[in-house]
């Protein structure tokens, strides 16, 4: 953390038009993820964009924001389509599993895409494997449903309601396939250093990997 301060404090002194903070691809443990992200945007210029490079995880985006962070890309919403992968409200969704052999419903029943007004979950299930462009069908989903998440908490911050809209976007990502919501140690660890009332986490928090979670909340 050391080298990423006298980065920032030399970066700084350049005045660039921005500035990018990298070397957060997503094999990094998630305590040092928030860290590094909290450390760069409090020492970096605040009138200056600041663009975390590589994260696409909702709530890795939507917590670097409440850090101070401006802009993401990544890779991750259209390589997890590749592999059948969609985003939800509610945590991953894999299409290939049997459950969607017969089910008629939308990738995510709370997105207005124009991929979820069409396909159904039961249409992707049969063409992963028959039909390139069913993979970029979810992609379109996967990156409207990043963009969509950012402009409403945008719209939260605009309106005064960024408390409301956390909790309703983590309750709904973080609850288990036991129908349990529970939220990782990280998460709440890294809300309370950006100043998120988190008394609405309780004593719903455990210290999971981040695969762990994955593998409990994914197939919603």
């Amino acid at each position: 953390m050391e080298l990423r301060k006298i980065c920032c404090e030399e970066m700084s002194k350049r005045d660039t038009p921005g500035y990018a903070i990298g070397g957060l691809a997503g094999g990094e443990d998630k305590e040092d993820f928030w860290k590094t992200v909290k450390i760069c945007c409090d020492l970096l210029p605040k009138d200056k964009p600041r663009y975390v490079m590589g994260i696409g995880y909702a709530e890795d985006c939507m917590i670097s924001a409440l850090l101070g962070a401006d802009m993401f890309d990544c890779v991750f919403a259209t390589r997890t389509a590749r592999f059948g992968t969609a985003f939800t409200n509610h945590g991953f969704h894999k299409l290939k599993s049997e459950v969607n052999r017969f089910d008629f419903e939308p990738i995510d029943k709370d997105c207005d895409c124009e991929v979820c007004k069409v396909y159904s979950r039961s249409y992707f299930y049969l063409m992963l494997a028959k039909n390139p462009r069913a993979v970029n069908l979810i992609s379109l989903h996967n990156v409207y449903y990043l963009l969509r998440l950012m402009k409403n908490f945008r719209q939260s911050i605009i309106d005064n309601k960024v408390q409301e809209f956390v909790e309703n976007f983590l309750s709904k990502q973080f609850t288990r396939k036991d129908t349990k919501i529970m939220y990782p140690l990280w998460v709440y660890n890294a809300l309370k250093a950006a100043g998120v009332d988190i008394k609405f986490m309780g004593e719903n928090v455990d210290n999971l990997s981040h695969s762990d979670y994955e593998n409990n909340f994914e197939d919603n």
